[in-house]
């Protein structure tokens, strides 16, 4: 059983018809959301055609959210798929991860970072 799966409907922050939402338990930012589906689903490439396109529902409406709650000036929006790409739950879950001026000291190549010394780069 996922840890997502006793995750009660009142701890939803939302839900679409195939997902849900609650703040992330570690969060990386103010509002740092999940976005998890309702279907025990391993991860991205599990999920069918019906779930990819509420999923673009609920990263709208989960964006709409946090801008209701905080006033973030940009987002990161990540899935990790499988063990390697750093996924501990294995239970599709995306992460809506606000950012905010300042929040680093130089966030040029975003995501990038998850893989060292890979983030900065020259063109």
């Amino acid at each position: 059983m996922s840890v997502f799966q006793i995750i009660e409907p009142k701890d939803y922050v939302f839900e679409t018809d195939y997902f849900f939402a609650i703040y992330d338990r570690f969060p990386v930012s103010l509002g740092h959301l999940l976005i998890i589906s309702k279907a025990l689903k391993m991860d991205y490439f599990n999920l069918d055609d019906l779930e990819k396109n509420d999923l673009f529902k609920a990263l709208n409406k989960g964006k709409d959210f946090v801008e209701q709650e905080h006033s973030p000036s940009g987002y990161n929006i990540g899935m990790n798929c499988g063990e390697d790409a750093g996924q501990t739950v294995m239970h599709f879950h995306c992460h809506i991860i606000p950012r905010y001026k300042g929040d680093m000291e130089n966030p040029r190549g975003g995501i990038r970072h998850c893989v060292q010394g890979k983030g900065y780069y020259q063109y």
